[in-house]
């Protein structure tokens, strides 16, 4: 076994090596760019060595740099963990060339599953099923239409050497056909260094299943079962599970045959994911599903695996670069339980699930959550008071619960969920909830579809409790921080002789100003009006951020959190965020009022459509902005005229940054 390895990779992965690694003991040296120099990772690694500015391709895209860290460190080994190098064949050659060993595949079976079209031709030779399609080389557009209008719309374009949702686009009209190429071959060019796509049909009800496979240098590989992962967005899943509803043992064992076939095809070594899609509509059918592609690397959702077979993956990993066979046979592997995973971002779910920055003033798990193991496990790369930045993915955690059965599951997922508290940043928490509550979800009625379709139930904000209002009010008015006592002396906030003190609470919750009167009663009472009704409310504290509530005979419990002129409460598994106006700060920023376009979020202008002059209506197309390698189209608020345009392409702009000015069209 190795003595020290490096991790070229960050975040959540990073510090789910290093924790087995540490567990082994195995020393292990980071790498990190200048945007990461205070990261978690850093801290939990034995070493730790700088390779670079923020941008990815300077730092963590530096195979040359990564590989002279290994070698000035003593490291004898590099895990690559998921995204960046990991399944670059260039880079594993580099990394063998240089004495040290690769945990993860052969660059040979990289480079036969790396790129989407010859490794649907391969599988086609070993047997295995594939989706209907054009996978060929002619990137004419003209060419690849007529392949679509062969094939039948809809039709999913694919970057072909795409992952994670990346240089997808879904089509359903011909008309729409050019402009979704043209986009997924910027993201294919921008994210992969390769444009080329391919066109398949679109199953109009499918379930995206997987197999998680493992292979070692002795001949052997095995299925180590299926993964449902059909709840997605943007084709970027969001909550994953093992095993698959309805999954039969026919068509369980057909699939796994499948992909050890597809696995021993290419000599596979190591963790590998055989990614199928799944025609649902008639029930799980061993003869209706297909071959996507083959992920030669750990996966994101790999802990869902984990939990279900027992096994720690990343000892896997290690224990067959070393050389090690494989501990087990395929009919020494079981299934216990059901797992699901939930992927907690900083995103923006009302502007469309943009990415979000911003310190992580306050972030909580669960009580009883591990790192790496247990019934409730947080696997997470970022800590309170760090900052969710711009360069980077911007996931926060996975939330994993590991039950009986999927029921079970489920419900412990709903109370993980509200247990999580995020404060500093807007998350995608509240969706993730309504997913794990859903009722269709619930009883196992999955398909990629299922989001799109309930998508407005599933983002809509409920009202505010006035009693969230109220402790936020009184909690911004700074009158919960006294001494609890009987003495009338130690609590003497707004102390009067002859009546009691009225203070005004004044928060803003988005665009509505929220004015309330307060009345501290004494011993934690207070009589609030203002809002629809008044309410008398008693608020207890409790260990850290822990309030009780009572109001009239009900007590519940919840959090507040107060940083800067920033109010957050978190209750029944709700999170409700308020700012403290700044009365002497109101000016006008001329944003607003629908006149001209924004940056939603820090990112690189990659098209500008409109011109100076142009007239526009409500949902023309003006500008496109790539943010962490996705592309975010920005439309028209209303009609007009263009009056400024004020980037130009390859402009890098920060969150909030004017980008067109629009003027109202002359009669």
């Amino acid at each position: 076994m190795f003595k020290k390895i490096l991790i070229a990779n960050r975040g959540e992965i990073a510090c789910r090596v290093i924790a087995t690694a540490r567990r082994l003991g195995i020393q292990t040296v980071a790498v990190y760019s200048d945007a990461d120099a205070l990261s978690k990772h850093v801290a939990l690694a034995d070493e730790a060595v700088h390779i670079g500015p923020a941008p990815v391709a300077e730092s963590y895209l530096r195979g040359d740099v990564i590989i002279a860290a290994a070698k000035a460190t003593g490291a004898q080994a590099i895990h690559p963990g998921y995204g960046f190098l990991s399944e670059n064949p260039g880079f594993v050659d580099a990394v063998v060339a240089a004495g040290l060993v690769f945990i993860g595949p052969t660059s040979g079976a990289i480079r036969a599953m790396g790129l989407k079209d010859a490794a649907k031709a391969l599988m086609e030779k070993a047997g295995v099923p594939v989706v209907p399609g054009y996978h060929g080389d002619n990137q004419n557009p003209d060419f690849l239409a007529g392949e679509a209008d062969a094939i039948g719309y809809p039709v999913l374009i694919k970057a072909r050497a795409g992952g994670g949702g990346k240089g997808m686009r879904l089509v359903e009209d011909p008309k729409d056909f050019k402009s979704a190429l043209e986009g997924a071959q910027r993201e294919g060019q921008s994210s992969f260094g390769d444009p080329a796509c391919l066109i398949e049909k679109y199953i109009t009800k499918p379930r995206h299943i997987e197999i998680q496979v493992f292979g070692d240098s002795h001949g052997n590989a095995v299925s180590l079962f299926e993964r449902d992962c059909s709840l997605q967005r943007r084709h970027q899943k969001v909550i994953e599970e093992a095993p698959a509803p309805g999954m039969s043992d026919e068509m369980r064992a057909a699939m796994g045959r499948a992909a050890v076939e597809a696995a021993k095809a290419i000599g596979y070594q190591g963790a590998g994911t055989i990614e199928f899609i799944v025609d649902g509509s008639d029930g799980l059918r061993a003869d209706r599903f297909w071959f996507m592609e083959m992920n030669t690397r750990l996966q994101v959702e790999h802990p869902v695996s984990e939990a279900i077979t027992g096994l720690d993956f990343v000892e896997l990993q290690l224990r067959v670069a070393a050389g090690e066979p494989l501990p087990f046979k395929q009919d020494d592997l079981k299934i216990n339980g059901w797992a699901f995973e939930a992927r907690v971002y900083a995103e923006d779910v009302p502007k469309g699930f943009l990415p979000a920055t911003g310190t992580l003033d306050h972030l909580t798990f669960p009580q009883g959550a591990e790192f790496g193991r247990g019934a409730l496990r947080i696997d997470s790369g970022v800590r309170q008071g760090d900052v969710i930045s711009p360069f980077y993915d911007p996931m926060i955690a996975k939330v994993i619960v590991h039950g009986p059965d999927r029921a079970a599951a489920l419900n412990m997922l709903d109370a993980a969920l509200a247990g999580t508290h995020v404060a500093g940043s807007v998350t995608n928490l509240e969706f993730l909830g309504a997913l794990a509550r859903h009722d269709g979800f619930g009883r196992g009625e999955v398909d990629t579809g299922l989001i799109g379709r309930d998508l407005d139930d599933l983002i809509a904000s409920p009202a505010t409790p006035e009693a969230v209002i109220a402790l936020a009010g009184i909690g911004a008015l700074g009158l919960l921080d006294k001494p609890a006592g009987n003495d009338p002396w130690d609590a003497r906030n707004g102390w009067r002789h002859w009546s009691q003190a009225t203070h005004h609470a004044r928060l803003d919750q988005g665009e509505h100003r929220l004015d309330r009167q307060v009345q501290d009663l004494g011993q934690g009472v207070f009589h609030v009006t203002g809002g629809d009704a008044p309410l008398d409310l008693r608020i207890k504290a409790l260990d850290g951020t822990a309030v009780e509530l009572t109001l009239g005979d009900h007590t519940s419990r919840a959090d507040l959190v107060i940083t800067g002129q920033r109010v957050t409460v978190f209750a029944g598994g709700l999170t409700f965020g308020f700012d403290i106006p700044d009365d002497l700060n109101s000016g006008d920023d001329g944003g607003a009022g629908g006149d001209s376009v924004s940056a939603p979020m820090p990112g690189q202008v990659t098209l500008v459509h409109a011109k100076a002059g142009q007239a526009v209506t409500r949902g023309d197309a003006l500008l496109v902005l790539e943010a962490m390698k996705m592309e975010h189209t920005l439309s028209a608020p209303r009609d007009g005229v263009v009056a400024e345009v004020l980037v130009a392409k390859g402009d890098q702009v920060t969150d909030g940054t004017i980008l067109l000015k629009l003027e109202i069209a002359d009669a």
